[in-house]
């Protein structure tokens, strides 16, 4: 049976695809932008929401605070101007922010055209856009709202305060002095400590190799207390599926995966299942909890970005995996051992082949 090709995330944890500019649409009044909501709570029980951002110029929302909720912004096209505690910094395609809970930030598009990706935890946080904003049935935002954001949504916020955890801060006031906007540091390419914000520049940070599959985390699990782990998975259909570690199923029975397709066919077979499907540039896959699965790659270079509410596959490449100097994919996959890919696979849990290993 193939997995299902949605528009809108289903009512519950399952596994299926969405496809290109689709989700759950919103749109805040006067924004001139759109949210695509691609998983949530309902699809991740309670564990994070992912979704989709893309706006032209347009006013930042303000300097505010979360007592719990853990915020992170990839940009994928455009620049962003992102106040993040005590550092501001002019984000371009590729850079990556953490924003964990009681720092104060504050996102600004600068357009012409931005698109970001966004993951909030827990996932609960992002009913706040639903109330703040409205239905979207537009292509792909809606450029010539012309109507006063800060006359519609001054008000709502001010409505829902102790119904959201939104903290808003008036900069000057004593409570915050928002920095000046900075240039990127050479320390900013490798990931901190736990519960620390910071920037990552594009193409930098730590790299894993396992056989022909390249990971770069953006953020691990144990930094922010297991609640999530975010990296790029990159491999190539130049290489055998026979000899990939990632062609039997792996089954992680709480962790849920969501791969968004950057580049080239990701493909996935579901345990029980005999052929594959192909996700495709655009295109993004979730996984449920508990789904056994195989990746393969389709084209001779793949890139998604996944996001996962624990530690996932990134964290099973990493663990079972070497580190890797190179920068970019490389044209013949590296060793890896059996014995090491079966001990990672117990210590983290994982099912393989549906059965429990190490």
């Amino acid at each position: 049976m193939p997995i299902p090709l949605l528009t809108t995330p289903p009512p519950a944890r399952t596994t299926y695809i969405i496809d290109q500019l689709e989700g759950e649409r919103l749109s805040i009044p006067g924004s001139k932008g759109a949210f695509r909501i691609l998983a949530s709570s309902k699809q991740t029980a309670g564990g994070i929401a992912v979704f989709q951002s893309g706006a032209v110029l347009s006013d930042a929302p303000g300097f505010h605070w979360h007592a719990e909720a853990h915020d992170v912004f990839y940009v994928v096209k455009g620049y962003l101007k992102l106040w993040n505690g005590d550092k501001c910094r002019v984000m371009g395609p590729g850079d990556f922010a953490y924003v964990p809970p009681k720092v104060i930030h504050n996102p600004q598009l600068l357009g012409p055209y931005t698109e970001t990706l966004g993951l909030i935890a827990p996932g609960d946080w992002i009913d706040f856009f639903r109330y703040i904003a409205e239905p979207f049935d537009g292509n792909i935002l809606p450029e010539f709202d012309g109507r006063d954001l800060a006359s519609i949504l001054i008000p709502k916020v001010m409505a829902a305060k102790d119904q959201f955890d939104v903290n808003f801060v008036r900069p000057g006031s004593g409570e915050y002095t928002p920095p000046e906007v900075g240039e990127w540091l050479d320390s900013e390419n490798v990931l901190p400590g736990p519960g620390e914000p910071y920037f990552l520049r594009a193409n930098t940070g730590p790299r894993w190799l396992l056989g022909g599959v390249l990971v770069r985390p953006f953020i691990n699990a144990s930094q922010c207390g297991g609640r999530f782990g975010i990296a790029s998975i990159e491999g190539s259909g130049a290489y055998s599926k026979d000899s990939s570690p990632l062609g039997r199923s792996l089954a992680f029975p709480t962790v849920d995966h969501c791969f968004v397709v950057f580049e080239g066919v990701l493909e996935v077979k579901l345990e029980g299942e005999e052929g594959w499907s192909a996700v495709r540039e655009g295109q993004t896959l979730v996984v449920a909890a508990g789904q056994g699965f195989a990746l393969g790659f389709g084209s001779r270079y793949v890139r998604a970005v996944l996001f996962t509410n624990g530690c996932g596959i990134e964290e099973l490449i990493q663990t079972a995996g070497e580190p890797f100097e190179g920068f970019v994919l490389p044209d013949e996959p590296g060793s890896w051992d059996e014995g090491r890919f079966l001990e990672a696979a117990g210590r983290l849990g994982v099912l393989v082949d549906g059965k429990v290993v190490g």
